[in-house]
């Protein structure tokens, strides 16, 4: 009797004889990392015996058999109780293999006319539907917390910094707002990029498509994809849903460290305009005195991470030939790996957001009389100077109080005038911090309507976002 070899009994077994080299086997296998798609996987082998059954390869019998087995197979992975076997390369040899030893050889039509090339697709494709929704959710959650501390410290104001010099005054508020529209931006993107996830490869085969006319759109349906995939070289070699993501993910992480970067250099000392609460800070283990912003500097620091996983998938695709081949098998562990790291990233951002304690006195502090030298000129213009000459005559007035060794503020009216005739008594008024910021009225401004303004059309947008409204994922 002709007995079946070990590579036999694989999913691509039959025409090798000679043994895999172990150190092949264990580099070849993914079940270490792909088996939390395991639930994926079930759901697309519950909808694909459905389509065999409706082009009569398998029987209304076999095909209950199947499903039901399909059922004890994913009750045993939710219980934890799931027992993977050496040889099972991937989760997807691991559940047909389990599936055989539960309902026994009918188990084996289940694969007929697919391949592991678009049964991985679709596991990845399903996965990452639903990878998104929590993210969009935990993102929103996010800009929340913005949009709650601009409203409640918008009187608040600061120096705004550019180069990371005192620039002009701005609202502690506006400061905010700037980082609640960038992430404005990546929800929407990451909107936009779960259409493009949303399309069904099932049915592709291995290359050339499936032999047995089985029903796509019925495939879809039952999967809940919007679409199916046009070309089925194309469906089982596109990764460009994953780099999509993984630079959506790179994108987001790098605003994440800009804000993050932001208000570690506002927690130190020199600035101390805002302090951690210590649920988000650690302590020095040889330093009493230190408070660590450890939770910023690690989305600084993952936001790095995130990127290499990005620049490293995107290199491993630009050599690969058309159609499928092992190299992307490579995908999932970056793709699982960000989804992770971001999960983690989003919620301890918005819980140092929210616990974050202000200081506003140092805040208005660190304003000084030198940031409104840009006033100064906007006063000159307002009288008809040329832009251009009050600029220069307000840097002339920053040199006469610099040769006189005092604040710009403390410039007498005289001062002035010797300076140009147009000033006048009022330029007291260029003084006030809080006037300075009152005259950007214009949209998208430091100004308190502006503000507010920025506050209700980021409102609107939440208030669209409803769990009832969000697209079917």
């Amino acid at each position: 009797m002709h007995m079946a070899s070990e590579e036999g009994s694989k999913l691509w077994g039959g025409r090798f004889s000679g043994k895999v080299d172990p150190e092949m086997d264990k580099f070849n296998a993914s079940i270490g990392f792909d088996k939390r798609m395991w639930k994926e996987d079930i759901i697309g082998s519950q909808a694909y015996v459905k389509a065999i059954e409706k082009v009569g390869l398998v029987d209304n019998e076999e095909m209950k058999e199947i499903l039901s087995g399909l059922e004890k197979v994913k009750e045993e992975w939710s219980k934890g109780e799931f027992a993977i076997h050496p040889s099972d390369e991937d989760v997807h040899t691991a559940n047909e293999r389990r599936l055989k030893e539960i309902i026994g050889s009918v188990g084996g039509k289940l694969h007929t006319g697919r391949s592991r090339n678009d049964q991985a697709q679709v596991d990845a494709r399903l996965w990452l539907k639903n990878e998104i929704k929590t993210l969009h959710s935990l993102l929103v959650d996010l800009i929340k917390a913005f949009i709650t501390r601009a409203k409640v410290e918008i009187d608040v104001l600061m120096p705004g910094y550019t180069h990371m010099q005192r620039a002009q005054p701005i609202r502690w508020s506006h400061w905010l707002l700037s980082y609640s529209w960038a992430l404005k931006r990546d929800a929407d993107r990451l909107d936009e990029l779960r259409k493009r996830v949303d399309v069904n490869p099932l049915g592709s085969g291995a290359i050339a498509g499936n032999p047995f006319n089985v029903d796509r759109q019925f495939l879809a349906k039952e999967l809940n994809f919007s679409s199916v995939t046009a070309n089925s070289m194309d469906a089982v070699g596109d990764r460009d849903y994953i780099i999509e993501f993984l630079f959506w993910a790179s994108l987001l992480s790098t605003h994440l460290s800009r804000w993050a970067e932001d208000l570690i250099l506002y927690s130190t000392k020199e600035f101390g305009f805002v302090s951690l609460s210590d649920a988000y800070s650690t302590g020095s283990s040889l330093m009493p005195q230190k408070k660590n912003a450890d939770s910023l500097e690690l989305i600084r620091g993952k936001a790095g991470r995130i990127f290499g996983r990005f620049a490293g998938m995107q290199m491993t695709l630009k050599g690969i030939p058309s159609s499928y081949n092992k190299d992307l098998q490579e995908d999932k562990e970056p793709l699982f790996d960000v989804c992770d790291t971001l999960q983690g990233l989003l919620k301890v951002s918005t819980g140092t957001l929210i616990t974050l304690l202000l200081h506003k006195d140092n805040m208005v502090a660190a304003l000084s009389p030198d940031m409104l030298a840009t006033d100064l000129a906007y006063y000159l213009a307002r009288k008809g100077v040329p832009f251009r000459e009050a600029h220069s005559l307000s840097g002339t007035a920053v040199q006469a109080a610099e040769n006189k060794s005092c604040p710009l503020n403390m410039l007498t009216v005289e001062d002035l005038k010797e300076i140009s005739p147009l000033f006048e008594a009022d330029v007291t008024y260029v003084w006030d911090y809080e006037h300075s910021v009152e005259q950007y009225v214009a949209e998208g401004g430091t100004a308190k309507s502006s503000v507010q303004d920025q506050i209700n059309k980021l409102q609107e947008w939440l208030n669209c976002y409803r769990e009832s409204d969000q697209p079917s994922l």
